[in-house]
């Protein structure tokens, strides 16, 4: 069934607002360029809304996006006027549990020479997937504290991991690298240290390699993962880890491909025909919102995902391929080495795309 390309579009907080613009102009360009259908839903949830009338995800609303979206594009959720971030809580929960996105998928790709920090290596060098179990882990919320105040306090947080949750992750990490022409996918967990938690995913991890004779499966205990990240990240592919972890070795992955506003990713079901959830993962990064000079670049190749989550077949290259060539002419904004502002060089971005559609 083809998908929906309505796409409910939540700037949301900080330079969210900034980059979700610039994201939208392109989207439009390359809809006007090949028509692709596209229907954008302005909704109006963030911070201001939140302080305004204590809205953050109404249930109609929620609901509308289940059943007529193919996509929700969001920029980034978070205000300091709204210090226990209530609506960003509700909003990202409430799309990542309500639609099952248990898959985060982080492209972790270097495009140009000079946006590789290790000595020795280059863009080529860095060309990887990972897959973040989304739904599970220590950030499920499961805990509580005793004698808060106290000397003797205790905070206690649960790690959840279910098989069912565990080993459908797994399947998509295998399941991308066969799609992808991939030949080893990389587990990464601390089942030396995490007996009973971990254990399950290394136990997993073995149990459906079986089903994909073509792969290599790699166990490896995250710490581990960290260095080789460092010092032989062309010798990885595919990596796949739980909530916390995908957090963490993600962030590092950003740093290789030249920084977080470099650094797109995918919130989405493989197993179910429902909307999935974009956004650049930057942050809201309030001190420079409105100043134009936040890279918008992530949010364009964030856009490249979810147009090929839509069905549209060719742009995402396309647009990966005028991001290159705009940080190598230093049309680009002054985290990746050039000095235009954010909409100058969504500028750039768009003239590029639109001469090679």
């Amino acid at each position: 069934m083809a998908k929906s390309k309505r796409v409910a579009v939540l700037p949301g907080d900080g330079i969210g607002v900034d980059v979700l613009r610039e994201a939208v102009r392109l989207m439009e360009a390359i809809d006007k360029k090949r028509p692709l259908g596209l229907s954008l839903w302005h909704l109006d949830l963030g911070a201001d809304r939140y302080l305004r009338d204590k809205t953050t995800l109404p249930k109609e609303t929620f609901l509308e996006v289940k059943e007529t979206c193919g996509a929700v594009l969001l920029g980034a959720l978070g205000d300091p006027r709204v210090p226990g971030l209530e609506h960003a809580r509700d909003i990202l929960f409430g799309f990542r549990f309500g639609l099952e996105l248990y898959a985060n998928v982080r492209p972790v790709k270097c495009l140009d020479d000079k946006l590789c920090p290790l000595k020795h290596k280059h863009a080529k060098d860095i060309d990887f997937t990972v897959f973040r179990e989304n739904t599970e882990g220590v950030y499920v919320g499961v805990g509580g504290q005793v004698r808060k105040g106290t000397p003797d306090e205790i905070a206690i947080n649960e790690d959840i991991n279910t098989r069912k949750g565990v080993e459908r992750i797994l399947r998509a990490a295998f399941e991308f690298a066969k799609a992808n022409g991939k030949t080893r996918v990389h587990m990464a967990d601390k089942s030396n240290a995490m007996k009973h938690a971990h254990e399950l995913w290394y136990r997993a991890f073995f149990e459906v390699a079986r089903d994909y004779p073509g792969i290599e499966p790699r166990h490896v205990y995250v710490d581990a993962l960290c260095l080789y990240m460092i010092h032989e990240p062309e010798n990885i592919q595919v990596v796949v880890t739980n909530n916390l972890f995908g957090d963490i070795v993600t962030d590092l992955g950003a740093a290789l491909q030249g920084g977080l506003g470099m650094a797109p990713s995918a919130n989405i079901n493989p197993t179910s025909d429902g909307p999935g959830m974009f956004e650049p993962v930057h942050g809201s990064a309030p001190p420079l919102a409105g100043k134009d000079i936040a890279n918008p670049f992530a949010a364009a190749l964030t856009v490249g995902m979810m147009l090929t989550h839509l069905g549209v077949d060719g742009v995402e290259a396309v647009i990966e391929d005028a991001v290159r060539d705009c940080v190598v002419a230093g049309q680009c904004t002054r985290d990746v080495g050039g000095s235009l502002g954010t909409t100058a060089a969504m500028d750039s971005l768009v003239a590029r795309v639109n001469d090679r559609l």
